[in-house]
């Protein structure tokens, strides 16, 4: 009889759990990543010596960002 509650519990526990986490990680990168590139794009055109130095970083940043993420 005791065994009837406990499986109930935990199938009930699991789905709730698993939709919390999931929900906040896919909210976090988004925001992050259009907020970085929208200061960036702006200042390759405004300032063109800068420009041709900040590519190599620009490109090194996305991909150090997409390993770890």
């Amino acid at each position: 009889g005791v065994a009837v509650p406990q499986p109930i519990a935990d199938s009930c526990n699991e789905p709730c759990v698993r939709q919390c986490p999931d929900s906040t990680v896919v909210i976090y990168p988004p925001p992050v990543v259009v907020t970085f590139p929208g200061p960036i794009l702006s200042t390759f055109p405004q300032q063109s010596v800068v420009g041709s130095a900040g590519a190599p970083e620009v490109g090194t940043g996305f991909s150090a960002v997409r390993a770890p993420g």
